[in-house]
């Protein structure tokens, strides 16, 4: 089950708005916040880390059957760019070199227009 994030800040802005009382007094100003809204910012921060590591973006290299191949897919990969890491992924039946944790699809396609020309079978993707 998804909760739409929209929803989820909506919730998260009435809870901080409701919770917040102004108290005058005598031209002075108290601001009192409800306990519950930390907890809402504990809730929402975790959310947020948890998403940032689902909305990372690779580049995907290779996809084939040998484990031989793939190895020497991502050694080429590596001399050309030692900067940039590449792993082995297997998912039955296929090896796959992908490279890169990207936070958007802009920073990956910089890349993948860099690499393009050395790889031709290579694309941005999100994971699952």
């Amino acid at each position: 089950m998804t909760i739409n994030k929209s929803v989820i800040y909506l919730f998260l802005a009435s809870c901080i708005f409701s919770g917040l009382r102004l108290n005058a007094q005598e031209n002075k100003s108290n601001i009192t916040a409800d306990p519950l809204v930390q907890e809402m910012l504990v809730l929402k921060s975790k959310m947020t880390e948890s998403n940032e590591l689902n909305e990372r973006y690779k580049i995907q290299l290779f996809s084939g059957s040998t484990l031989e191949e793939a190895n020497k897919i991502r050694d080429r990969f590596k001399q050309k760019y030692p900067k940039h890491p590449a792993s082995i992924e297997y998912q039955t039946p296929n090896y796959k070199v992908w490279v890169g944790d990207f936070r958007d699809r802009l920073e990956a396609e910089r890349i993948f227009i860099a690499i393009k020309e050395d790889f031709k079978s290579s694309f941005v993707f999100k994971p699952r």
